[in-house]
């Protein structure tokens, strides 16, 4: 995929999470739907975050998932719709100048998800942004909206009408 069509994809993506976002009821952020599930809060975190790993994946060959230090601590959920909106805009924005800044050369580099240092698969950059990033985000996102159906919250459209909203 070309740049310009990576960026079309990954704006229509951002879009759709944003909608999703708004609609997150403030009251219930701590809401989970099984005891083995992230709460509302940290769901909806975790995708207003995720184009955070744009810049990343496209300025290294590699990145550990499980590094010897650890990594990173874990996010802090938001505490608002308003707060993971900012958050995503924030996070898209830095993401789409990474995209933007690349070449058809940087898309086709090879990039290899590590574990503890071992090498679990090598695919082009643009693959990785594809599916670790982008799908990844619909798939957040198409999480999130069964989260909002359990809250009987309404769930926004994405590509088409939805029980909540069939006229749009």
């Amino acid at each position: 995929m070309s740049v310009e069509h990576t960026l079309a994809a990954f704006d229509q993506i951002v879009a759709g999470s944003r909608t999703m976002l708004e609609a997150v009821p403030g009251e219930h952020l701590g809401w989970r739907p099984h005891d083995r599930s992230w709460t509302l809060g940290e769901l909806a975190t975790h995708l207003a975050n995720l184009p955070n790993w744009t810049a990343p994946t496209l300025s290294a060959p590699e990145f550990d998932i499980d590094p010897a230090d650890g990594g990173p601590p874990p996010l802090q959920p938001l505490g608002s719709a308003a707060e993971l909106v900012a958050a995503l805009d924030q996070s898209a924005a830095a993401a789409r100048g990474a995209i933007e800044s690349c070449s058809e050369d940087d898309l086709a580099a090879p990039w290899t998800m590590l574990v503890a240092g071992e090498p679990r698969f090598t695919l082009p950059k643009g693959v990785v942004l594809r599916t670790f990033i982008m799908d990844h985000m619909i798939h957040h996102r198409a999480q999130l909206g069964v989260y909002l159906r359990l809250l009987d919250a309404p769930v926004p459209q994405q590509f088409g009408p939805t029980a909540d909203f069939p006229d749009m």
